[in-house]
């Protein structure tokens, strides 16, 4: 489903999904097909988002594109 379609049929709520399809662009990655899972009431839409797991996302319907920053793994090093 895309993205506008969610809009319409949940407006000004949060809805969990999971991604089906996506674009990587520098530094953001520009989600535009998802599967819907469900509305998230807004109490419990931060806990939701924490538990999210791979393919899956919490976002709020009144933003007109799904846009994530993409992020690097950093990991240290120690020298031995």
């Amino acid at each position: 489903m895309k993205w506008h379609e969610v809009q319409q049929i949940f407006p000004n709520q949060f809805v969990k999904f999971e991604i089906l399809h996506s674009e990587e662009s520098e530094s953001q990655e520009v989600i535009d097909e998802v599967a819907v899972i469900g509305p998230v009431s807004d109490a419990e839409a931060t806990q939701e988002l924490l538990n999210s797991r791979d393919k899956t996302l919490v976002y709020h319907t009144s933003k007109d594109q799904v846009v994530v920053k993409v992020r690097n793994n950093v990991g240290l090093r120690r020298n031995m």
